[in-house]
């Protein structure tokens, strides 16, 4: 693996050792032998260590450090590398504090499913090795129990043979399905000891591997394909999908001999063509969008691939009288606790299946439905590219949503793109998907400061591909977590962020719009402390300041087109880029009102 930013010797140590004598040394040996590429971390006194064998003993790569400004874009750029890779980077989090400032990424990660490894540290656990004051202040008693209910699995060893142990299982733990974050706690005492002889390293590959993903029983496959079979018009809800081009095409294959229409997740990465004949529609993550309902009303079975909010999703009668039968294969439910409601509503099935969905469908494919019938592959269609001239602008005269999604597709045509993000204001439509890696759906939790760490990752884990990772976010969400920018700048890695920037928290300020309305008081004062404004926020300037690009704000869709065309060229020249695009604070756009008709959904 090259280590990023060789170019300008960033980060690379005068000298190293290879003798293992410290107790954080094994540590750092169990990352590399799991194949763990970087560690990203804001350093932090818990784990300098940790840092000194990272640094000292490994050389600084296997894995490489990847300096950020802030806890939180960490866990961010792990989880974005996880959406793309499907495997968990590592992170390293300064005691109860640096734990703190990450749980919100965090709690990101565990909702979006994403694997990551993350240590953590603490003062020494040994009150007589603390020294006045701050040690005493970042010891905590189980420091987990802030995260524990959105992680998978966590660990405070007590010896440096048991913190290694814990590595390879925090591995192991975090990369089998259903994936998800998992901590290691290591004592400031335990990595600073001295070694008394070298521990014998396990086989890391023989303890940290994952399993497969659960395979479905044969007699379950036998029951699904004849009830996928014995009735017309199935419906396909594809939902939380590996990031596999085999998988990608067994589910094209099944969609076909099925003549089945399929639906993906707006929240969710790409899981089928947009362009193909089965393709029925994105849905958005509030409420079921008219396609479905429409096609679930007119259905003979619903097969779901782990859908995210089956039951949210469904006519809401179906919870009294259930008119069609429903296959559900999922094994999120290993995951679900009393404190995270992520589980959302229960849902009926006619079979359920505690399986990977991607396993379901190979089944499917390989033991009953490939020989039962003949099929021509159908063709994919080239998504047209709208003209943002010829999209009307929003009535107080400004840009929209759309005018940017049009004129980045334009901007793009001949580039292989990853759509990172997308605002809230987004809808389906808007971009098409012809491969796992078009578009990478949501943060998992809904909370904002996520997006740019997130496409930070994103790009990390693009990097050497002829991918240019693209992220069209929010003023909010990008304000929240800009400090991230800088870390793309550090390490070169090539990024265009687009900035659909309305200077409000506009879903609140709809929510206060919504309440005043009911309430039969002003709505003209749905604004107040909801505005970014006056001053706004100079955004391409904040990009600047991390040692990116920025450009904006942008008015017009003059200016757009020709920053565009600029930016493309300058992220393909391995920098991140910031468009600043000023769009109308009016909820023009059809998801905006989605959001509206519950509290608690800003």
């Amino acid at each position: 693996m090259a280590t990023l930013g060789t170019s300008q010797d960033l980060e690379v140590p005068a000298g190293s050792t290879s003798a293992m004598e410290w107790g954080s040394d094994p540590v750092a040996q169990a990352l590399r032998d799991l194949g763990i590429e970087y560690i990203a971390l804001n350093p932090g006194s818990s784990f300098r260590g940790l840092h000194d064998s990272l640094v000292n003993y490994l050389g600084n790569r296997e894995p490489q450090m990847l300096l950020c400004l802030h806890e939180e874009h960490a866990v961010a750029m792990a989880h974005g590398y996880a959406k793309v890779t499907g495997r968990p980077m590592a992170v390293a989090l300064h005691s109860n504090v640096g734990l703190m400032h990450a749980s919100m990424a965090i709690f990101d990660a565990y909702c979006d499913r994403a694997p990551i490894v993350i240590l953590g540290a603490t003062g020494p656990v040994d009150a007589t090795a603390r020294r006045p004051w701050i040690d005493w202040l970042h010891t905590t008693a189980d420091q987990a129990s802030m995260i524990r209910p959105y992680i998978k699995w966590d660990d405070q060893p007590g010896s440096v043979v048991a913190a290694v142990d814990s590595v390879l299982r925090a591995h192991q733990l975090a990369a089998t399905t259903p994936k998800a974050p998992t901590y290691v706690n290591l004592d400031v005492g335990l990595q600073e000891s001295r070694l008394k002889q070298q521990p014998t390293m396990p086989d890391a590959g023989a303890f940290g591997t994952p399993p497969p993903p659960p395979s479905p029983d044969p007699e379950s496959v036998r029951a699904v394909a004849e009830l996928l079979t014995s009735v017309e018009r199935p419906v396909i809800l594809a939902g939380r999908t590996t990031p596999s081009r085999e998988a990608w095409d067994a589910r094209v294959e099944l969609a076909e001999r099925l003549n089945a229409r399929v639906f993906t997740h707006l929240e969710l990465p790409a899981a089928f063509p947009t362009g193909h004949p089965c393709f029925a529609g994105v849905v958005p993550p509030v409420h079921p969008s008219d396609a479905l309902l429409e096609a679930l009303d007119d259905a003979g079975v619903v097969l779901s691939l782990d859908w995210l909010d089956l039951a949210g999703s469904l006519p809401p009668s179906w919870r009294d009288e259930q008119p069609v039968p429903i296959i559900s294969a999922t094994v999120d439910q290993h995951l679900h606790n009393g404190w995270s409601k992520d589980h959302f509503a229960p849902a009926p099935a006619e079979i359920r299946l505690a399986c990977d969905p991607d396993a379901l469908v190979s089944r499917l494919l390989e033991d009953v439905l490939r020989d039962s019938t003949t099929h021509e592959p159908r063709e994919i269609a080239s998504a047209e590219v709208p003209v943002a001239a010829d999209i009307p602008l929003a009535e107080d005269g400004q840009l929209r949503t759309v005018h940017i999604a049009a004129a980045v597709r334009a901007a793009l045509a001949d580039h292989e793109t990853t759509l990172v993000r997308v605002p809230s204001s987004w809808t389906g439509d808007l971009w098409p998907a012809n491969d796992p890696l078009d578009h990478l759906g949501g943060d998992g939790g809904g909370g904002l400061a996520s997006g740019p760490g997130m496409a930070i990752g994103a790009a990390l884990g693009l990097k050497g591909t002829d991918r240019l990772p693209v992220a069209i976010i929010g003023d909010g969400d990008t304000s929240m977590g800009a400090t991230a920018i800088w870390t793309a700048a550090r390490y070169e890695l090539p990024l265009l962020i687009v900035v659909a920037n309305n200077r409000s928290f506009l879903n609140d300020e709809m929510h206060q719009h919504r309440v005043a309305q009911t309430r039969s008081r002003p709505i003209e004062n749905r604004w107040i402390g909801q505005r970014i404004d006056g001053p706004a926020v100079d955004l391409a300037g904040i990009a600047r300041a991390q040692g990116g690009v920025g450009f904006g704000p942008i008015k017009d869709l003059a200016a757009l087109e020709s920053a565009l065309a600029e930016a493309v060229e300058t992220a393909r020249g391995g920098a991140p880029v910031v468009v600043d695009v000023w769009i109308t604070a009016e909820p023009s756009e059809p998801a905006q009102g989605a959001w509206l008709s519950r509290p608690g959904d800003g």
